[in-house]
């Protein structure tokens, strides 16, 4: 059996996370998530729109996630590389180069990012309130 381990914040869950699943799964018989902590983003400056707990409930029930791990720190990787038998470390593109020290643990991949999609414009969008359609959404079809 081929286990694969990603890690993320996966707030505002869009179709980049999923294929992003959906072809680490593809890459081995078992993924697992490491799911950055509320408090692991505030070490990172970073906020989420939704807690963990709720993070956690939407991304155990994606059929491409096998099992979910809380990442409390960026230092637990080897450990959790071991502690689940982890042969493929997976993270998109935007991470070139950062985790090859994992290398002498497992095969480390980096897969690119879907196109014209991020966290960070959703959220900007978002929290703006803005009125016009996102670049990345489809406009409601006509008559719905």
């Amino acid at each position: 059996m081929t286990r694969v381990l990603t890690y993320g914040t996966f707030d505002v869950l869009h179709a980049g996370h999923i294929h992003l699943l959906q072809r680490a799964r593809a890459l081995g018989d078992h993924l697992t998530v490491g799911l950055s902590t509320d408090a692991f983003n505030q070490q990172k400056h970073k906020e989420a729109l939704l807690p963990f707990e709720q993070r956690h409930t939407v991304l155990s029930a994606i059929r491409h996630v096998d099992a979910v791990i809380a990442e409390h720190h960026w230092e637990q990787k080897i450990r959790d590389i071991r502690d689940h038998a982890i042969d493929i470390f997976v993270m998109g593109d935007d991470w070139q180069g950062e985790f090859d020290c994992l290398r002498p643990h497992c095969d480390v991949v980096y897969l690119p990012r879907t196109p014209a999609i991020s966290s960070t414009s959703l959220r900007t969008h978002l929290t703006q309130g803005a009125d016009d359609v996102p670049p990345t959404a489809h406009p409601p079809a006509p008559g719905a």
